[in-house]
């Protein structure tokens, strides 16, 4: 099984329970898993992170190369999946002009074509008004789930001292 990152795994992190000089072992593990294949993100993602301009930002640019998949063009049906789904739903069309050129369109995308779970910690919401990843994977038949579900089912560890 490969997961794929959402932005607000990285950033949520960062800013919250994980930051880089509190807990290096979770920004290891991900590079780490990274360079197995087993956990990646997408460069539209990067970009995202890269907007911050911040010490995540650094982070991702000296240690991601294993992380951020490029997009590439045969994943065409997959987006035209994807956005038939999303104009085909209630939603506004503010809400549709927001998401087909954003990050979470071409995870949905990647997800599809990869057969990846999407982790992410968005909740579902039935809001006219915004796009959600759990809503949308839900629709399409991807996996989705928390970062905490991904980290029990890897058994990510992040322990100091010798463990028994």
């Amino acid at each position: 099984m490969s997961y794929l990152l959402d932005a607000n795994v990285f950033m949520s992190a960062k800013n919250l329970h994980y930051s880089l000089d509190f807990c290096p072992a979770l920004w290891d593990w991900l590079v780490h898993n990274g360079n197995t294949g087993s956990v990646l993100s997408i460069d539209k993602v990067a970009d995202e992170i890269e907007a911050g301009q911040d010490e995540l930002s650094d982070w991702a640019r000296n240690h991601g190369l294993g992380l951020f998949r490029r997009t590439p063009p045969a994943l065409a049906p997959q987006f035209t999946q994807v956005s038939t789904w999303a104009t085909g739903q209630q939603y506004a069309p503010a809400a549709i002009n927001t998401f087909l050129p954003a990050a979470d369109f071409y995870l949905r995308a990647h997800a599809l074509a990869g057969n990846h779970v999407v982790v992410s910690n968005e909740v579902p919401a039935n809001s006219p008004g915004r796009i959600k990843i759990p809503n949308a994977c839900v629709s399409l038949g991807v996996r989705f789930m928390t970062p905490y579900q991904m980290r029990r089912i890897e058994q990510a560890r992040f322990v100091l001292g010798a463990h028994a």
